[in-house]
């Protein structure tokens, strides 16, 4: 069986590392890489970090508005595909590159599975709710992490493609905490173990408006306790337009970290600050209480247990949120056992292997 997956993204690398794990001695598995994220810290860094063997191929498609981007793909996806002839496609997420690889593959008749399908912020501002709904209903096979992900599915008609693997994100971060836990590596020069806060902002609803930007730097630099900006190139470029001076009171700024470094960085705050979907998780994987700067989260359980407040229109309101006392502890597990990668190669093969003549 062939199988080719398409990642193009950094949350993407985190997700392909335990599923080319698992893929070993179960199918031969192609890796193409888009390019959407090109530079070394946002790609080639988190391969070897994680241990990821090289793409296949990589399409080097760079940045550029969602069109061009999304379109850009689609024709280099296509030649890829026809070249390759895998008997699925697997993609990740829900980034430009999930979305032109679904499409590619569809319009030439090969089956796609969505893995982390079902997600939904009902946010239709966001690129990301578009892509992810899109892909999951030009896909074949759905690969929900959570029961509310699959709840989702069953109410837009997609019950009978749907499969409940578990998170992968789960899977690496156990294995990647593991790891740390035994090395016990050295926290950025200055930093505590629960002295600090760890902060990232990107998305384009809290960057693009220099007003709500300011506001939010200005909440972070009044927090009780040093506070690693880890600043997304975006964020640097935009900030710098607006005027506004990211190293300011409390704030620390640093580049984005390799995901190893990332874990580590978390597991030791005293909380976190984000817009990011992946974060918010992996602090409650962590349990580390985390403040979500979005009006909504696709990762409600976070928020239902107690372990992520969302803040979004009373920004005032944020400088206290994440002063919060730590939340009362859960043993609750809605994102899997550290599995689900093996789940989802075996759904995979039900699905797609060829049968024998």
């Amino acid at each position: 069986m062939k199988i080719l997956s398409v990642v193009g993204a950094r949350p993407q690398f985190v997700k392909l590392a335990p599923i080319a794990k698992a893929m070993e001695g179960a199918a031969e598995h192609v890796i193409v890489h888009t390019g959407q994220h090109y530079d070394e810290l946002m790609s080639d860094v988190f391969f070897r970090d994680l241990g990821i063997p090289a793409p296949d191929v990589n399409l080097g498609v760079g940045s550029g508005k969602h069109g061009a981007q999304t379109g850009t793909m689609l024709a280099g996806l296509e030649e890829v595909l026809e070249a390759q002839r895998p008997d699925c496609v697997l993609v990740y997420g829900d980034t430009n590159s999930t979305l032109a690889a679904a499409l590619a593959a569809v319009k030439i008749h090969v089956p796609v599975a969505h893995l982390e399908a079902g997600l939904r912020s009902f946010n239709r501002r966001m690129p990301e709710e578009h892509n992810r709904v899109l892909t999951d209903h030009a896909a074949d096979l759905l690969l929900a992490p959570t029961q509310v992900a699959v709840d989702h599915l069953a109410t837009e008609g997609l019950a009978d493609r749907t499969v409940l693997v578990g998170d992968v994100m789960t899977d690496v971060l156990h294995a990647v905490r593991d790891r740390l836990t035994a090395a016990e590596p050295a926290l950025p020069e200055g930093l505590t173990a629960g002295g600090y806060y760890v902060s990232t902002i990107h998305r384009p609803d809290n960057t693009d408006d220099p007003e709500r930007l300011g506001a939010i730097v200005s909440s972070l630099a009044a927090l009780d306790r040093p506070v690693l900006l880890l600043a997304h190139p975006r964020l640097a470029d935009l900030a710098q337009r607006h005027g506004i001076a990211l190293e300011q009171g409390a704030i620390r700024v640093s580049a984005p970290l390799a995901y190893p470094q990332l874990v580590d960085a978390a597991r030791n705050a005293a909380g976190v600050v984000t817009d990011s979907g992946g974060l918010q998780k992996e602090a409650f994987l962590l349990r580390v209480p985390c403040t979500t700067i979005r009006p909504e989260t696709e990762w409600v359980e976070t928020v239902d247990l107690g372990w992520n407040v969302l803040v979004s229109e009373d920004l005032s309101t944020l400088t206290a949120t994440v002063q919060r006392p730590a939340p009362a502890p859960t043993d609750a597990t809605p994102y899997g056992d550290g599995h689900a990668a093996e789940r989802t190669v075996a759904a995979l093969e039900d699905a797609f292997a060829p049968v024998s003549r």
